[in-house]
């Protein structure tokens, strides 16, 4: 359809005698369209004026669809030979077609402003073609060719800002950052090039912002470039890098979310944001970013004299408050507090944006539909302002007469009308936004409890900490320690709560940001007061790995659990991001930290049962193994080769096996491997068999045991393996088999009751199950199953002899001694179950032991388990009731169902007694 058929919507008419006019000279175009060129010319002089001087065109308005007239625009740009007036046409036709689009309702905001900025990036693009092709042909860029002109010779145009997103407004300056690769050049040639590239860059420039008789395109503003006072206009991408790496700013971070090569070479630009990815996006989230965002706010207020009550006449409605730039602060900071973990944050455009943080559940929808909907609403106002008089102006009107103007131009008949709802969003933007940057003061201080010291005592006292060296952090600091005060006097123990406290703090190596993710979620503070007043452990782990608070505040902390495979998957996925593989180990530990601690919280604040808990433990311990191994052995066969045969699989032995960890468990496991009729690698550097997987399984030990930047997994354990510390750490399928069914001990065989592939190619996984089974249910006789397991149970009672009432793993009747003899029952009863309550279940189908024996067995397992899981959380030590603290004894008896520790002391040695009595009676 032809624009003039396409007509929605048209301002109303505010000076008669110029809309008169209009009609009289444009009476021969379809009336919606002259009504529509009336209306607006009469609310607007320098639109009249491009009508008048455009009017042969306009006529074809009638006939031409808007997308067609654009693309015609864009085709006289391309076949230019005389670039500046050509290009100040351009810019004519372009300014009248978005104002009309626009006004007339065939067109949306971001098809306006996506209109409007292509403009310069295809005039940016074709002068800088130009100006590059003619220093080219003189020589002044050496090495280059004639064709290298249409990538700019190397040198990009960065679009910032408005630009970068696709956001201009009506008469908008455009902010530019002007790049050159000097990788291109030799370095004698460097000195050269680099002046050559300055001079394009002035006349580039002039071409878009010299004012002459036909006008201009764009104002152009370069100040946006690294240390604009002193730099050229044009810089090496190498010393942008440098700059920015060593002295980049928040505001210079946020000006680079919405960074796009617009002109020039656009792969080198592309490259250039890629390495300077991690400047923008900080790996943690970074809420010390808000308050960065609120003193740029307060100094662009006080700078511009926006400061005080909101009035309309004169507000800005770009700087002022419940503005533009508000809304674009708001949703930058977000984006930078968290972009750096989830790059589906990492928008350019402000309404993208925002859709964005509500898909990642980091804003609330009410907010940014309130935010989206006032920043349309900002943007048309902004629009007809600059339309009035091609003006880069934000204000609004001073007096009467310009708000009846702007009024009819925005379709409204009456005034006051029009003032109360432009009223209504600033106050609505300026609602969530200040909540946002400056929320209230912490009034939830109150009277500080007498086991505790005032605000001012603690922060004397902690001076020295570096967590707050800076002053900054002692800012952060007093605005949230009256929260944490008023939490600790809930504690059940204030001062052993508030000494945890202390240790917390101690073992930061900053406050900053630790302090702005309490003062941005006050929940966040509780939580820390919740883990200091219950588990010191906990607290310990937390002040050492304080990145992991960012998955608290993710998003999904408390979503439902996502099960192994999902868990491999989103490992697999963060990995495979990674630069390299140092950085792969380092994205592990972060990750498994994370969910890590994720468990401990959700054990902590009764989330979960004892049973959830050790299984959540192993199902992340399962993940990152298997995860990490395929990682590995890439890397491994990079070097030496694809894996010979089928492959490496890797067993998981002991609690892995059965699925259930504790906090801190250690990982038992094997590495088999069937190299099928290879007997080398066929690798840059290749390897026999056998030490080709000896090397990748310590390869697979190292990578998830060795301390990098970011901690250490797990300890690994592969005693297990056939022949022990004796024998090879990795072991061929065939040697397995055969050891299991000719050399094993049986003390091997209940070890194998346990054992589970992780990691591993399907048909091996079948394979070494089928081994497995095999040997279970084909092993030792009863009698011989007995006495061996009555033998191990003896040493493992000697070795554990005088450790008490709360060493739940050891003695006759403990953790232990109910696992090996349930791990014996389904040895004898010629089973391959692996769980303790399926091998019990086994044991009474074959007549080996009673119901009620097996149920006496179970409940103490279950008992202990809780005593053991609730340890690990509370405490690195061996558990000592004295020592864990009034929470910690909280949690402890909350998880074992006791009302006092003697009730429970009296119930594990109770437990104790019975359970040692079934075992003895089982293996008798």
């Amino acid at each position: 359809m032809a624009f003039s058929d396409r007509i929605s919507r048209s301002p109303l008419i505010y000076d008669e005698t110029v809309a008169a006019d209009i009609r009289a000279e444009f009476g021969d175009v379809p009336e919606p369209l002259c009504a529509l060129l009336e209306a607006a010319a009469s609310c607007s002089g320098y639109l009249a004026g491009l009508m008048r001087r455009e009017a042969e065109w306009v006529r074809t308005f009638a006939t031409h669809e808007a997308d067609a007239l654009r693309d015609g625009v864009w085709a006289d740009i391309a076949a230019a030979e005389d670039l500046k007036p050509a290009f100040r046409q351009a810019k004519r036709r372009i300014a009248l077609l978005t104002a009309l689009a626009d006004l007339g309702g065939l067109w949306p905001l971001e098809t306006v402003t996506h209109c409007l900025t292509e403009l310069a990036d295809r005039c940016l693009q074709v002068g800088l073609s130009a100006l590059v092709a003619a220093q080219i042909a003189r020589g002044a860029l050496p090495g280059l060719k004639p064709e290298d002109a249409e990538t700019g010779g190397g040198m990009c145009v960065l679009a910032m800002g408005k630009m970068g997103a696709y956001e201009l407004n009506y008469s908008s300056d455009i902010d530019l950052i002007c790049l050159f690769d000097e990788s291109r050049f030799a370095p004698d040639d460097y000195t050269q090039a680099r002046a050559t590239f300055v001079k394009i860059t002035r006349a580039l420039m002039g071409m878009m912002s010299d004012v002459t008789a036909d006008g201009y395109v764009f104002r152009t503003d370069l100040r946006l470039r690294p240390d604009a006072s002193v730099t050229p206009v044009c810089i090496a991408m190498e010393a942008a890098e440098r700059y920015y790496e060593s002295v980049g700013r928040t505001w210079e971070r946020a000006a680079f979310i919405k960074a796009r090569p617009c002109a020039g070479d656009i792969a080198a630009g592309d490259a250039f944001l890629q390495r300077l990815a991690p400047f923008i996006w900080r790996k943690h989230l970074d809420f010390a970013a808000i308050q960065d965002a609120h003193d740029m706010r307060l100094r662009i207020r006080s700078h511009k004299g926006l400061g005080g009550e909101m009035a309309l006449e004169g507000h800005n409605m770009k700087l002022g408050a419940g503005g533009i730039r508000e809304i674009e602060f708001f949703t930058q900071t977000r984006q930078l507090i968290a972009g750096g973990r989830d790059a589906s944050l990492r928008a350019r455009g402000t309404l993208e944006g925002l859709s964005c943080l509500v898909d990642a559940g980091w804003i609330p929808a009410e907010a940014a539909q309130v935010l989206a909907a006032s920043y349309v609403a900002h943007r048309e106002v902004e629009h007809r302002l600059q339309m009035i008089g091609d003006a880069q102006t934000h204000d609004l009107p001073k007096n009467s007469q310009g708000f009846d103007r702007l009024a009819r131009f925005m379709g409204f008949a009456e005034t006051e009308s029009f003032r109360a709802r432009v009223l209504e969003r600033l106050d609505q933007v300026a609602a969530v936004t200040d909540e946002f940057f400056a929320p209230e003061a912490d009034e939830t201080g109150g009277d500080v409890p007498s086991e505790l010291e005032s605000a001012q005592s603690y922060l004397e006292r902690w001076r020295s900490l570096p967590a707050l060296r800076s002053e900054r952090a002692v800012t952060l600091f007093q605005r949230v320690f009256p929260g944490v005060l008023a939490q600790m006097a809930r504690a059940p123990r204030p001062r052993e709560a508030m000494a945890e406290f202390e240790r917390f703090l101690s073992g930061l190596p900053a406050g900053v940001q630790v302090f702005s993710l309490f003062d941005a979620n006050p929940k966040l503070a509780a939580l820390i007061v919740e883990i200091c007043a219950t588990s010191p452990a906990l607290a310990t782990y937390l002040s050492r790995n304080a990145a992991v608070l960012d998955a608290v505040i993710g998003g999904g902390f408390f979503a439902p659990w996502p099960g192994v495979d999902a868990l491999r998957a989103e490992l697999a996925e963060q990995m495979r991001q990674a630069p390299d593989y140092e950085a792969k180990l380092d994205t592990a530990r972060r990750w498994q930290k994370e969910w890590h601690f994720r468990i401990g919280v959700h054990h902590l604040q009764q989330l979960l049962e004892a049973g959830d808990v050790a299984a959540q433990y192993a199902d992340l311990a399962e993940a990152t193994v298997s995860a990490l191994m395929a990682v590995v052995t890439d890397e491994f066969a990079r070097k030496h080769g694809p894996p010979p045969g089928q492959g490496a699989l890797v067993l998981a032995m002991g609690s892995l096996g059965v699925g259930r960890l504790s906090a801190v468990s250690d990982l038992d496991m094997i590495v088999i491997y069937e190299p099928g009729d290879e007997e080398i690698s066929t690798g840059p550097r290749s390897l026999p068999v056998r030490s080709y997987y000896a090397k990748l399984t310590q390869a697979l030990v190292t990578a998830l045991s060795a301390p990098m930047a970011e901690g250490r997994l797990y300890e690994v354990d592969l005693r297990l393996r056939p022949s022990g510390q004796s024998g090879p750490v990795a072991t061929s399928l065939a040697s397995y088999a055969g050891y299991q069914k000719g050399e094993a001990w049986v003390w091997e065989h209940l070890a194998l009751t346990r054992a589970r592939p992780v990691f591993g190619a399907a048909e091996l996984r079948a394979r070494v199950e089928e081994v497995r089974v095999d040997v279970l249910t084909d092993g030792y006789p009863i009698e011989q199953i007995k006495r061996e397991t009555q033998e191990m149970r003896v040493r493992l009672a000697e070795a554990g002899r005088g450790r008490g009432t709360w060493d739940v793993k050891g003695g006759p009747g403990g953790m232990q001694d109910v696992e090996l003899c349930s791990q014996a029952i389904g040895l004898m009863a010629r089973s391959a179950a692996r769980g303790l309550t399926e091998q019990l279940d086994t044991g009474v189908d074959a007549g080996l032991i009673t119901t009620e024996d097996a149920a006496t067995l179970a409940q103490a397992h279950d008992l202990y388990s809780r005593v053991q899981l609730a340890a690990r959380l509370l405490t690195a030590k061996p558990l000592d009731p004295d020592e864990i603290g009034e929470g910690g004894l909280r949690l402890l008896l909350r998880e074992c169902g006791c009302d006092s520790l003697d009730a429970l002391a009296a119930r594990l040695e109770n437990c104790r007694k019975q359970a040692a009595g079934v075992v003895d009676k089982a293996l008798s």
